[in-house]
């Protein structure tokens, strides 16, 4: 019973991390066209939210302030892309 619910919850959390690179893929294929360079910064962002989702919260209060700011330049990237595709370069 067990090992059925833990095969379960990983089955789950690979669809899961698929569906999620599926969306995040799909925002920054059309970036990657036009601006490699921010696209590529988006996926670094990305992967520094990730490792720092699973470093231990013993930081001082560092670590969740590093994940504010990381999610703060990933929103000014977002919005860089949409004044781009307003056509106001």
């Amino acid at each position: 019973m067990r090992s059925k619910f833990i095969a379960l919850c990983s089955t789950l959390a690979v669809l899961l991390g698929v569906g999620w690179y599926s969306v995040v893929h799909a925002q920054t294929a059309g970036m990657a066209r036009h601006e490699p360079h921010m696209s590529a910064a988006m996926g670094h962002l990305q992967q520094a939210r990730n490792e720092l989702e699973r470093a231990a919260p013993n930081k001082g209060g560092h670590r969740e302030r590093a994940m504010q700011l990381v999610d703060q330049a990933m929103q000014q990237v977002q919005e860089g892309e949409q004044y781009y595709q307003q056509g106001e370069r």
